[in-house]
């Protein structure tokens, strides 16, 4: 079923931005086409490549990389961080939480009939997992890939000081169908365009010079406002990087993550694709042919955008509507990992999971992104700090039913670390 019409103001959106260049159609006809015949040769390498194309490191070598490895990673978004959590402390989180579940048949999760995905997020394991020295070492690694681009770190801004975003966790179990993550970029939707703030983090793609764009770039992303419409669910900080800490061994077709693994490429095509509009059917053999795109800001349409819960979903790039992106084939599975491994995404890159899981054994992870220390970060931060020492669900997410009263929930003491309660906004403790 079509999705429902965009409101008409949405038009002005477009007006708006294309009023500030006098040379906007030109100029962006221009990067169109040269963004669809770079996606047309990235792609090709993508499918050949397949999993092989995601970057992968060790823990212990994140300080000795090269300049050409830490490229490959940015331009790619994705990275799969090996070891850095001991297989026998990852394995034993993973029975951690099957145990608070089966402690706590109450807990919501999908899907209703066997639940995989938990909507828990103060567990002991999760508590302890997000606290782990490691975890925040690559939280850490993963912040300083951005960089300050006015010469001055903004007040109240430190990427050496990692803070704790509470997420949630799933437990799949092979054979059971998953179509609830298609493709989609998280932390924002009509906010990319719409937000003054927000839109200032792709203005290089908005004035026709796409690849100067900078996924990386850190001043823009401070003040973006990627929750205009207080949506349930929809992360209102600036995580660096998604991630997740797998406490299973899972790879491709075992229900994984995949990713479009070039930010700069898919940045660029979802940000202009709102400006043009396909002169031949969807279904079209000819529909990749640039030829057969004419740019048109007369309509509301944001492909991709849709309204949800009083708000705007999305972006959700499909094959029918962004087909230059071959999503078909270049959604690419992350590589094998090992409990105590983990993968980090780009806040932009767009990802979903598998749909099938014919492995043998459960795929389970604890989401666990990377967030810098900012003015905006740290008050969340504080008020998430709240919520956990009541045992209610995070700011950003709705509240549970059966979020208050949970058997064996984590408390402060279950904090020690400095390191790991300064994250959590939480008090350190004087011995």
């Amino acid at each position: 079923m079509p999705a429902a019409p965009l409101p008409p103001r949405f038009t002005e959106i477009k007006r708006g931005i294309a009023a500030a260049n006098p040379n906007f159609e030109q100029d962006l006809t221009k990067a169109w086409n040269e963004v669809l015949a770079e996606l047309d040769r990235v792609s090709k390498t993508i499918v050949k490549e397949g999993s092989a194309y995601i970057p992968q490191v060790a823990f212990a070598d994140l300080d000795k990389l090269s300049e050409a490895q830490i490229a490959d990673i940015k331009r790619k978004g994705t990275v799969v961080i090996k070891d850095v959590v001991d297989d026998a402390q990852a394995r034993a989180w993973k029975s951690s939480l099957e145990e608070f579940v089966k402690a706590n048949p109450q807990s919501e999760g999908f899907p209703e009939e066997d639940k995989q995905f938990f909507h828990l997020y103060w567990t002991k394991a999760q508590i302890q997992a997000r606290a782990h020295p490691n975890m925040l070492a690559v939280s850490t690694w993963l912040n300083s890939l951005y960089h300050v681009t006015s010469g001055q770190v903004p007040d109240g801004v430190d990427l050496g000081t990692p803070l704790t975003y509470a997420d949630r966790f799933r437990i799949r179990h092979p054979g059971v169908p998953w179509a609830r993550h298609p493709p989609h970029v998280d932390g924002g939707a009509i906010e990319r365009w719409e937000d003054e703030n927000f839109r200032a983090c792709f203005a290089d793609i908005l004035s026709g010079d796409w690849m100067k764009h900078d996924p990386y770039a850190l001043e823009p992303r401070l003040e973006a406002r990627t929750s205009l419409y207080r949506r349930p669910n929809q992360s209102s900080v600036f995580r660096t990087f998604q991630g997740w800490l797998a406490v299973s061994k899972t790879g491709p077709h075992q229900g994984t993550l995949k990713v479009f693994p070039d930010v700069l490429l898919s940045n660029a095509y979802i940000i202009l694709r709102p400006f043009f509009r396909p002169l031949v059917p969807a279904d079209s053999k000819d529909i990749l042919d640039a030829k057969n795109w004419e740019f048109d800001i007369s309509t509301p349409e944001f492909p991709g955008i849709f309204e949800r819960d009083n708000g705007f979903g999305g972006p959700h790039p499909t094959t029918e509507l962004h087909p230059h992106m071959l999503l078909d084939e270049t959604m690419t599975s992350v590589p094998d990992v090992n409990p105590g491994d983990t993968v980090f995404w780009h806040c932009d890159v767009v990802h979903s999971v598998e749909q099938e899981h014919t492995g043998s054994e459960d795929s389970a992870v604890m989401y666990i992104p990377a967030v810098p220390m900012t003015p905006a970060n740290a008050r969340y931060v504080a008020r998430q700090k709240d919520e956990f020492l009541k045992g209610a669900p995070p700011p950003d997410f709705p509240v549970a039913t059966t979020g208050v009263g949970l058997v064996g929930l984590a408390t402060d003491g279950d904090v020690e670390e400095p390191l790991g309660r300064k994250a959590m906004g939480l008090p350190i403790s004087v011995a």
